[in-house]
């Protein structure tokens, strides 16, 4: 699993976390959201996160 320096990421629990340091090992992550109207950063979401 290699860190993918274009995603930077804290999220831990992810399966996809490089534990190393805080990056994605994925090459691209879907950003979604859960809000009909997104209107802050809190009503975005990583769609590509899956609990490791």
């Amino acid at each position: 699993m290699e860190k993918n320096n274009c995603i930077k990421c804290d999220i831990n629990q992810c399966k996809y976390h490089y534990k190393a340091e805080d990056y994605c090992s994925l090459e691209q992550i879907q950003v979604g959201t859960h809000e009909k109207n997104p209107t802050v950063v809190e009503c975005t979401d990583c769609k590509s996160f899956v609990l490791d």
